[in-house]
């Protein structure tokens, strides 16, 4: 361990840097001297040293506190440790502030040295092993975005690499928020379609004119405001892979002209007379049972069977506790640095309400509830406190349902997420279980304004 931590000494005082070079070479660690700040640095750019003793006060050129910011630039994780002879609480403070982690008084000791370095390197290889093992973590559980060590997650990892390099068409299901996209691009990105485009539509966002137009694209003059020709988005994605989320909600006009590209990869522009080859690799999501939308004539059979050929059935999160600890890791850390926000951790008991929690919104509202909760922390990590709301929201509720159709409970349900999340539509679709876009395309519906 000793070898692989070099230390580097820096005092104007030669007796020092060579009292203090031998104390650590006698406990067996390689050491560099340095009589002034620019050696120092220029040392440090080619040796990554694990701790640098620099001495505070240093006539001419760079004094200590200078010399440890430049250390701190080239070797971000060497430990500094600044010795003054002038020990005074305002030295203490400013070595500190400007990222010192140690300061010791001249004269030395040599055992509090010995004991000093022997708590920092002690310190530094439990990081390094920490570190090592998330990444073997990573590695273990975590594919093309996709964190979780539920069985059946790990099926459905391995169905999307045998089925990544074929042109078969997947539909993937499974309730809001489960990860349905990411599953598809890990087909997309596992396959030899990788380097081309991966193209996302999202069905339930458009209008039928307007899904139209994204899909196949349009030619000058095709309809009002077409001022040019257009490509869509299936040409867009010739060669790769075009991702339909929420197929259920296409209309039926769609669903007659998605069957055509489907059975022979050709298709018209909107207004064009010219028919369009491409080479596509579709992928299809939905929330719905398509099968039961085609019993009940909401869906095309031969649609259907066009685009099952490949099922994938995602496991809602409550169907996948194990993965949640993970999963909320990940988010504590990708959330705070974007936030750049000092939350390190999520503590046990806070993990037992997570467990605990059904999990409506799935995936996605975990992120969002961890989201929240680091918004509103105040101590640095979460604990059961911050999520003391999501534990209401499970207590048992009683229901007065008034004698209404099923429509306008919906549009009611709708209309009180979006108050109680003062309009914000990522909430609120968190908040009632359903997909963003699903939530769009029922506000259109039920003509309710946000």
């Amino acid at each position: 361990m000793k070898k692989n931590f070099p230390i580097l000494v820096v005092d104007d005082e030669d007796v020092m840097c060579e009292s203090m070079g031998a104390w650590l070479r006698e406990d067996g660690y390689r050491v560099d001297t340095a009589s002034n700040g620019q050696t120092a640095v220029d040392l440090a750019k080619t040796t990554d040293y694990a701790i640098c003793f620099v001495d505070l006060k240093m006539p001419g050129g760079m004094d200590g506190i200078e010399t440890m910011m430049e250390i701190h630039q080239v070797r971000p994780d060497a430990s500094v440790i600044i010795i003054t002879a002038y020990a005074t609480v305002d030295t203490a403070l400013q070595a500190m502030k400007e990222g010192a982690q140690e300061y010791i008084v001249k004269p030395c000791n040599p055992q509090e040295i010995s004991m000093l370095v022997s708590r920092i390197l002690k310190l530094k290889k439990l990081q390094s092993e920490n570190a090592i093992l998330r990444k073997k973590l990573t590695r273990q559980y975590r594919h093309h975005d996709i964190i979780t060590k539920n069985p059946r997650m790990g099926e459905i990892l391995a169905l999307t690499n045998e089925v990544a390099s074929l042109r078969s068409t997947v539909l993937i299901r499974g309730e809001s928020g489960t990860g349905k996209e990411l599953v598809a691009r890990a087909v997309h990105f596992s396959g030899n379609r990788a380097e081309k485009a991966f193209i996302v539509v999202s069905c339930a966002a458009l209008t039928e004119t307007l899904l139209e137009s994204e899909l196949f694209g349009y030619e000058k003059g095709a309809f009002t405001g077409a001022s040019s020709q257009a490509k869509g988005k299936f040409e867009l994605a010739d060669g790769g892979t075009i991702f339909l989320d929420e197929i259920g909600d296409i209309s039926p006009k769609l669903q007659a002209d998605l069957l055509r590209v489907l059975q022979e990869r050709r298709f018209y522009r909107v207004g064009g007379t010219n028919e369009i080859g491409v080479d596509v690799r579709i992928i299809a999501a939905t929330n719905k049972n398509l099968a039961q939308e085609v019993q009940q004539g909401r869906f095309r059979e031969d649609l259907y069977y066009r685009l099952n050929v490949i099922e994938i059935h995602l496991p809602p999160l409550r169907e996948r506790r194990e993965d949640i600890p993970l999963l909320a890791e990940h988010f504590v850390n990708r959330i705070s640095s974007e936030l750049a926000r000092d939350v390190h951790g999520i503590a046990p008991a806070a993990l037992k309400v997570l467990m605990a929690y059904e999990w409506p919104g799935n995936v996605r509202e975990l992120e969002n509830v961890i989201e929240r909760a680091i918004v509103t922390c105040r101590n640095g990590m979460l604990d059961e406190q911050d999520f003391s709301w999501l534990q209401q929201n499970t207590a048992p509720q009683t229901w007065d349902i008034p004698d209404v159709p099923l429509g306008e409970l919906e549009r009611r349900a709708i209309v009180a997420a979006l108050e109680r999340k003062h309009g914000n539509i990522k909430e609120a679709s968190a908040a009632l279980g359903i997909d963003r876009s699903t939530l769009y395309d029922k506000l259109k519906r039920y003509e309710i304004s946000h």
